[in-house]
């Protein structure tokens, strides 16, 4: 996976948590947004409890990066498809966050560039193994995916590299300390129908996709940017 940008544009998108029970009901969202639910029924009692995203789009930049994915179609990639790259970039998110959290670096070689796995060695060596293992996100856990920032460019020499920034909304059973994750949505998951509700914090991540499209280059991406908020920023 590997890049660099001309123009950057940026997804002006709100995602909503929310939470079944005695709770406020949410703003209204936009026909069709997309969600993603946990839910389960207590025995008898059919208790409910839900987690939901909801992605409410700005309808001028979605128009404006469509443009964006026409023009990688018309000029770099003809078979480029932004579904068929956020289901690439779910996995890569899922499978790199989780060797961040073993801090199995050495096993990024090749999807991640160097000059970040030596950034990431260092700040994951500084967290607690409860925030360690916060940032791994299996692929049952992530919530809602949306791309962010898209962007062209090309450099002095004449290479040509596409970007594609996305967001990962995920959720997480570790125990982190309260004062270092403010803000940070806090649910009670009932998996099963058995046993207490376990509790989970909705979080945050951001990682960036780069590659090379000047002919001849192997058609790798590579992630460039990694954040999870409130744990690696």
């Amino acid at each position: 996976m590997a890049l660099p940008i001309l123009g950057r544009l940026l997804l002006n998108e709100r995602v909503l948590p929310l939470r079944s029970g005695n709770t406020r009901p949410p703003p209204p969202a936009a026909a069709g947004a997309p969600l993603r639910a946990y839910s389960s029924d207590r025995g008898g009692d059919r208790q409910n409890q839900k987690v939901v995203v909801v992605g409410i789009p700005n309808p001028l930049i979605w128009l404006r990066t469509r443009v964006y994915y026409f023009l990688i179609r018309a000029y770099f990639d003809k078979e480029f498809r932004i579904e068929e790259f956020t289901d690439g970039a779910k996995q890569a998110f899922s499978h790199v966050s989780r060797l961040l959290s073993r801090c199995q670096f050495e096993a990024l070689e090749g999807l991640v560039a160097e000059d970040l796995i030596g950034k990431l060695k260092e700040k994951c060596s500084l967290l607690p193994l409860s925030s360690q293992k916060a940032l791994s996100a299996g692929p049952d856990q992530i919530m809602y995916t949306t791309p962010g920032d898209v962007g062209i460019h090309y450099d002095d020499n004449g290479r040509k590299f596409v970007s594609i920034l996305m967001r990962f909304w995920y959720l997480t059973s570790a125990q982190l300390p309260e004062d270092t994750m403010e803000g940070a949505r806090i649910f009670q998951v009932s998996i099963g129908g058995e046993g207490e509700a376990e509790t989970k914090r909705l979080l945050t991540a951001i990682y960036e996709f780069q590659r090379e499209f000047t002919k001849g280059v192997p058609p790798d991406w590579t992630i460039t940017r990694i954040e999870h908020s409130k744990l690696l920023d």
